[in-house]
């Protein structure tokens, strides 16, 4: 049976009770796909505290829209980064992306799934976690599962699962890929809203609300419609990962720069990978 979609709420409520919303009182900022650049995130949240500074005394949310990990070289160091944050204010909301999915089944021991996240980035995450480059060259196994999970850690793992895949204020809804049109938002299934693309991005619905999402790269920029707002700018190959600010009915971007190393860089095809 698939597994239904679940809200996090705001405050010290438990995480997975459905139809909590963010307090139309806050600034909410969020950031699309990272993977594994800690680098770009940095930047990023030393211009959204900026940025916050300058707009007034307003409580502040930032919320992370999934895809932590992988392809990047410093998934590990970013992983850390994000549980301190999130453990230390509940105004820090990671969300689950199909990436963290994919890795937790992989290292539980699904030889398929672990094959397939190797080539869409793991291998970049296991490298920052110090597996050793003779075992990663033998490919997918159970010995590299368990020695992977046993690297990575309970702790981390465990967290990931942890996550949750979605989060609603008074005129958002916040999620890795998109949802499935025409399914009422407690009915989501969560491998729709962490892997969805054309069913999502093709439709022209009404929702209720804008969905602001990550999961296909727009290198150009966000990829703005009337009823939803794409993120995932292709941050560890473009180095431009890209955050939204909305308070009320106001919305504002600010992305990191691409470096002129990045920018010499040949355009990659982006039409084959799995965000």
């Amino acid at each position: 049976m698939a597994k239904s979609a679940h809200f996090a709420p705001v405050g010290l409520a438990s995480q997975g009770t459905t139809g909590l919303r963010l307090s139309s009182r806050q600034r909410i900022y969020a950031i699309g796909d990272i993977h594994g650049r800690l680098d770009l995130l940095e930047t990023l949240m030393a211009s959204i505290r900026s940025d916050h500074a300058g707009r007034g005394v307003v409580p502040a949310i930032v919320i992370l829209l999934g895809d932590l990990i992988d392809r990047g070289p410093q998934s590990a160091a970013l992983v850390e980064w994000a549980m301190r944050a999130a453990q230390a204010s509940d105004q820090f909301i990671v969300l689950k992306g199909n990436h963290e999915a994919m890795m937790i089944d992989a290292l539980a021991g699904d030889i398929a799934t672990l094959e397939f996240w190797l080539d869409q980035g793991g291998r970049e995450t296991l490298q920052s976690w110090g597996v050793e480059e003779t075992l990663l060259a033998q490919g997918a196994s159970p010995g590299l599962a368990r020695t992977a999970r046993n690297v990575v850690g309970k702790d981390v793992l465990g967290w990931f699962a942890s996550l949750p895949t979605m989060v609603r204020s008074d005129g958002h809804l916040f999620v890795h890929a998109g949802i499935r049109p025409g399914v009422p938002i407690e009915q989501q299934q969560e491998e729709d809203v962490l892997w969805i693309r054309r069913a999502f991005l093709d439709s022209q619905a009404d929702h209720g609300f804008v969905v602001v999402h990550g999961h296909t790269v727009h290198e150009a920029g966000p990829d703005i419609r009337p009823n939803r707002i794409g993120l995932d700018t292709g941050a560890f190959m473009t180095g431009r990962l890209t955050a939204i600010g909305i308070e009320g009915a106001e919305t504002w971007f600010l992305a990191t720069e691409p470096s002129e190393a990045e920018d010499r860089n040949q355009p990659v095809d982006v039409s084959d990978v799995d965000g």
